[in-house]
């Protein structure tokens, strides 16, 4: 069996960042984040455990991607054979992280794709405060705590959690807390929200994050990320064992990460960018060359390789966002 190597996670780079993200670091994410949770979808799973340790970046020439980990608790939505959606019960155990986990999880209702969305919202807030509200609460017993939790998210409106932030996160909120069980997701209105605001901001979409400022060189950059939460070489050898291959050669080499060309987002319309297929190149071991030079390209080409060859990845969820996940158990993937 064949593993991917990849890179720190998100919450490794938070606490690396002094634990909190920039707004331009967080959009720049939450776009890939998106597609990522999308092509869980797609495939008739949730994740079930949308928190920033299960969010990975890569390494040599996919530094900049966003790689979605661990599916050790996803679960189909829709029954193998006959499609249809699973049903609703409210008799359940909280299943996931308790600081990013969704209300009605929290309520015991049976997780749907609805759920994954909203603890992505909580991801996002909690890079751009540093913490969430119901962090820190004490209780005797663990159900107690969950209970405290439950308690103080159900009593913090998207308002209130978005105080002295953008609109459109409370925005995402409110429309992640308003779907039904068995809605399906407006992914591109969500990213839209996102994009929109980037646009709006005049950011410029070159794909460097705020690890990528604060590194002096890649090598001291990974060793400081490492060094800045003790438990990230263990989460990283642990990432590693548990990766799946999906048919990419170990033996290829590290590559280079090069700095694309800057993109500006201006007045016009970027819904329908088009976007280019990724390498399939996986790094040699151990190489995080181009920690602070990022290469995500949100582009994609036909597998020939042909660069002239683009489609619109807004309607193709299951090809270019596949690739950003790792360790799904080979039968989920069918």
């Amino acid at each position: 069996m064949v593993m991917d190597l990849l890179g720190p996670s998100l919450e490794d780079l938070f606490t690396f960042c002094g634990r909190r993200f920039s707004a331009k670091t967080v959009l720049t994410l939450a776009e890939q984040m998106l597609w990522r949770i999308e092509c869980v979808h797609y495939r008739g799973l949730i994740h079930r455990d949308i928190k920033p340790d299960n969010f990975l970046m890569g390494i040599g020439p996919h530094c900049n991607r966003v790689f979605i980990v661990d599916f050790g608790l996803a679960k189909r939505f829709r029954d193998h054979r006959t499609k249809c959606h699973i049903p609703y019960r409210d008799d359940k155990n909280l299943t996931g992280t308790a600081r990013y986990a969704s209300i009605n999880a929290h309520a015991g209702i049976e997780q749907s794709r609805r759920d994954d969305i909203e603890s992505l919202g909580y991801v996002f807030m909690y890079f751009l405060r540093g913490h969430l509200p119901w962090q820190g609460l004490k209780a005797n017993t663990k159900k107690q705590k969950y209970e405290r939790i439950y308690e103080k998210k159900l009593a913090t409106s998207p308002e209130a959690l978005c105080k002295g932030y953008p609109v459109e996160f409370e925005k995402y909120l409110h429309f992640a807390r308003g779907l039904a069980f068995d809605s399906l997701p407006d992914y591109v209105f969500l990213r839209g929200i996102f994009r929109r605001l980037f646009q709006s901001l005049n950011f410029v979409l070159d794909y460097v994050y705020d690890w990528a400022l604060l590194g002096t060189n890649s090598s001291n950059t990974s060793q400081s990320i490492m060094n800045a939460n003790p438990e990230c070489e263990d989460n990283a050898n642990q990432h590693q064992n548990n990766a799946e291959c999906q048919g990419i050669d170990s033996t290829v080499g590290a590559a280079q990460c090069a700095l694309p060309a800057p993109q500006v987002y201006g007045n016009h319309n970027h819904h329908n960018i088009p976007v280019q297929q990724p390498q399939q190149v996986l790094p040699h071991a151990h190489s995080r060359e181009g920690v602070q030079q990022s290469t995500f390209r949100s582009q994609f080409v036909s597998q020939s390789g042909n660069s002239g060859t683009q489609i619109n990845a807004y309607n193709a969820p299951g090809t270019s966002v596949e690739y950003g996940m790792r360790c799904m158990p080979t039968e989920m993937r069918r």
